[in-house]
């Protein structure tokens, strides 16, 4: 790893003694050696024709795709952008050196771990796709006394997120709108600057459809005020049906590029409400934190108030996209396929009990209709749940409390990595199978493995750019090592730590983990570095989760996070990948 010229970090102990540690000089591993001599042919140089065949037959790019053109131009812009690692070959006319190839394996801009280009099909109606999915939307931290403000709004909207949840309640004079967490000590913010960051913001990460779902307690004239609002701010981008009658087939997202949906409540089933108190299509905030008296005076005063909503929002109603309805007597019952398409709201208990008790029958309902999870209302501290039993049974709009930096979080940002990060996500085949008698995947059922996935942990580099000298440990350099996690459906998750490496800010674990899989469709490959530390909590070196579905094969450079989910400026593992199939998973 070094020499005996090699630079030192020095450190400081008790103000008086002076202990000094050789700075580690980071050299390929055996195994890049070892790839390089075999596509080298043996050689000291990597041609350009040997680079392509080492991209096509270890890295598992397109043979149809990559040409020596294509090949030649990747090594010119590494060359371009990256001259002082290949001064002495900027024409590449004796191809890459060994250290050449070895940098070039650690630059994310090159050699990326996952797919950043759009691939899934794109034209299949709504419920067909997982979609980024934030809850109460406009909260900058807790539930119960955080301040509301459109920029978590707009932070979402940048990382991906594609449906804002915005909670409508009157202000004191009855005579606007305000946006908040109802009953609570939350700060409003006005509805109309929500609306306006959300057109400012709702396409900077991918054209596909932004949907604002409303949970309105509002009476029938704010209704009318809010349809003036939303169609004057949105204009053309505004996309609803043409007829009142709710549609037999949601549109696709590629046909709703560049367009605003709304999904809520229609009036009429407003004003027939007797209770808020299971609202499932689209959970209200009194759903949370306890009583309905308030939504109950506003939406069940009385019958003529009740008569005068069915009469007075038509403007309202016509520009609702998806349906949001509750549900009502046995969940069985709720979660039945109609003619018409819509979508059911269920808290993530009720969820766990649909699952339980009508597993296939949540599958079924997804496969047509709209399903929306959301945290329970005990979650005052705005943290989250476990995604995958949504994911499981198809639903659609798993809801996240998006201000929170919880492992969860982790887990959503790095589900919706997958198809270039547009938020929408296919669903795996098997969600949607419908036998001959209308069968569907049962969730319940024991599944065999059909694939296993190898991760060989090579080693990191970058901290002592991103950290200060004892950001870790003040006495010497940091002991990293690795945690390696798969997450996805129970028979699925595993986790494994690489060994401590001690003293090193540049740590070779060389450590590989196989994790056999049932659902890889839904996997996700969690990894986090940790500074071990004897007498404190171990320190955080960074995390990332990459979607399994998503990872390109070969020897790739894995960017690594901070807590908040922001990446680190310099920070990379250097893992290898490698996936053995077995049985194709069948229902």
């Amino acid at each position: 790893m070094g020499d005996s010229n090699a630079p030192h970090h020095n450190y400081t102990m008790f103000k008086c003694f002076n202990r000094k540690f050789k700075a580690s000089v980071a050299g390929p591993p055996p195994d890049v050696k070892a790839v390089f001599s075999k596509f080298a042919q043996g050689g000291d140089h990597m041609s350009i024709d040997q680079f392509r065949s080492f991209l096509v037959e270890h890295q598992g790019e397109s043979a149809e795709a990559l040409t020596i053109s294509d090949a030649h131009t990747i090594l010119l812009d590494f060359t371009t952008h990256h001259p002082g690692e290949a001064a002495h070959n900027k024409k590449l006319v004796g191809g890459l050196t060994v250290e050449d190839f070895f940098h070039f394996l650690f630059l994310e801009e090159f050699n990326s771990p996952i797919r950043r280009q759009v691939h899934h099909d794109m034209n299949a109606p709504i419920s067909h796709y997982f979609i980024y999915t934030g809850h109460n939307s406009y909260l900058t931290g807790n539930q119960l006394s955080s301040d509301c403000s459109d920029v978590p709004i707009i932070t979402a909207l940048q990382k991906g997120v594609k449906v804002i949840e915005l909670d409508l309640w009157p202000n004191s004079a009855k005579d606007d709108v305000q946006v908040y967490h109802g009953r609570t000590l939350t700060a409003p913010v006005t509805l109309i600057k929500c609306l306006k960051s959300i057109k400012e913001h709702a396409f900077d990460k991918s054209p596909y459809p932004v949907v604002i779902t409303f949970e309105d307690h509002l009476t029938p004239k704010l209704q009318a005020k809010v349809a003036e609002m939303v169609i004057q701010t949105f204009g053309d981008t505004l996309y609803y049906p043409g007829a009142e009658d709710q549609m037999v087939e949601f549109p696709s997202p590629e046909s709703l590029k560049n367009r605003i949906i709304i999904s809520t409540k229609p009036p009429k089933e407003c004003s027939e409400s007797k209770s808020s108190n299971d609202k499932g299509g689209g959970r209200s905030s009194s759903e949370e934190s306890g009583s309905d008296q308030e939504g109950e005076a506003i939406n069940n005063a009385n019958a003529a108030e009740a008569k005068l909503f069915q009469q007075s929002a038509p403007e309202y109603k016509r520009l609702i996209t998806i349906h949001a309805g509750k549900p009502s007597g046995e969940l069985k019952d709720a979660l039945a396929v109609g003619d018409k398409v819509r979508r059911l709201s269920l808290s993530e208990q009720k969820l766990e009990k649909a699952a339980e008790d009508h597993g296939a029958d949540v599958v079924r309902f997804t496969q047509k209709n709209v399903l929306r999870v959301y945290p329970k209302g005990t979650r005052f501290n705005s943290s989250n749940y476990e995604p995958h039993v949504g994911w499981m049974h198809g639903a659609q709009m798993v809801a996240f409390n998006m201000q929170g930096n919880d492992k969860y979080n982790w887990l959503m940002h790095g589900m919706f990595r997958a198809n270039g990060g547009c938020g929408y996500l296919k669903k795996p085949d098997f969600l949607m199978y419908k036998g001959p008698n209308g069968e569907v995947f049962d969730p319940k059922k024991t599944l065999t493995v059909v694939k296993t996935l190898k991760v060989k942990v090579y080693m990191g580099n970058g901290w002592h750019l991103d950290f200060s000298r004892t950001h870790f440990d003040s006495f010497s350099p940091p002991d990293f090592y690795t945690k390696v996690f798969i997450v996805g459906v129970p028979a699925d998750c595993g986790k494994f730590k690489t060994k401590i490496i001690e003293d090193d800010w540049i740590p070779v674990w060389d450590e590989e983990f196989t994790f056999p899989m049932t659902v890889p469709e839904l996997a996700i490959l969690r990894l986090e570095v940790r500074e071990y530390n004897r007498s404190e909590k171990d320190g955080f070196g960074g995390q990332t989760c990459l979607p399994v579905s998503e990872l390109k094969p070969g020897i790739r450079a894995v960017p690594l996070y901070d807590e908040k989910g922001e990446k680190l400026k310099s920070v990379k593992l250097l893992i290898r990948f490698q996936f053995e199939n077995a049985l194709s998973l069948t229902t």
